[in-house]
């Protein structure tokens, strides 16, 4: 029976590719100003988000949002959340009026159009390239020392369906600790089963999101991160673990 609505799901999957070529087409001539120079990343941001809410509710999606914390606009964050869909770097995006640079991969250069502006704005990081990983951090530094926060998906690549949480990298845990910046955990709970990366697979729907209470870095040290890699990563892991929609998606059988 399900073999049935892969056609249907084959549309709305090419459906999102299109929203995102053809508005970045119309957007170019702005995306070029805004991306030529770092003063106008606050102006860019705005276009962003305002991309990132066309892409999300243009697909049929709509966000339901808890927060037990708000973020102040005046101040630098590390933002952390977990990583089970194309679609959670926009909903990061659109959650927050504060700028934001993501720590993404190399990989999505490729993308034709998308690619272009991404390299641009994303501090790209080729994970089995040691000098590369180096960089990240020199340029990091740069936007947070400008008031900018930072995103990155601390598992450091999406986890198999089956994966409730794959352990964290340390990046985003040094870089806090060095900035004394707060770590914001995001939990998003259904972008595996709403629009995972199985091209078969999800439908429109309500895209849960829990902004948990902030983790404090200051007056940790660099020798603290691993406590504060495992605090962050045990509040995402037990809000999905209790979640009974999550995981009943990732412990389907043979996950379908």
């Amino acid at each position: 029976m399900k073999y049935i609505f892969f056609p249907i799901r084959f549309i709305w999957r090419v459906w999102f590719y299109l929203l995102m070529v053809v508005s970045v087409l119309l957007m170019a001539p702005f995306l070029l100003i805004l991306t030529s120079d770092e003063k106008y990343y606050p102006a860019f941001w705005k276009v962003v988000r305002t991309w990132a809410f066309f892409l999300i509710y243009g697909m049929g999606f709509r966000l339901k949002v808890e927060k037990e914390q708000e973020i102040d606009r005046n101040k630098s964050y590390m933002f952390c959340a977990n990583h089970a869909s194309f679609l959670d770097p926009w909903v990061l995006i659109a959650m927050s009026k504060n700028p934001i640079v993501f720590v993404g991969k190399k990989e999505l250069v490729k993308f034709p159009v998308f690619g272009f502006f991404y390299k641009k704005v994303v501090i790209m990081v080729d994970r089995s390239d040691a000098e590369s990983r180096r960089k990240v951090y020199e340029q990091a530094h740069s936007r947070l020392k400008n008031g900018t926060s930072v995103a990155i998906f601390p598992e450091g690549l999406v986890p198999d369906e089956n994966v409730v949480l794959a352990p964290f990298k340390n990046g985003a845990f040094s870089l806090a600790i060095e900035h004394q910046i707060p770590i914001v955990p995001q939990v998003y709970y259904d972008g595996k089963r709403l629009f995972s990366w199985d091209f078969f697979k999800g439908s429109p729907g309500t895209f849960r999101v829990k902004q948990c209470s902030f983790i404090e870095t200051e007056n940790l040290v660099q020798e603290d991160k691993k406590k504060l890699k495992e605090q962050t990563y045990s509040v995402i892991y037990n809000e999905l673990i209790n979640d009974e929609l999550y995981m009943k998606d990732t412990n389907r059988l043979n996950n379908e």
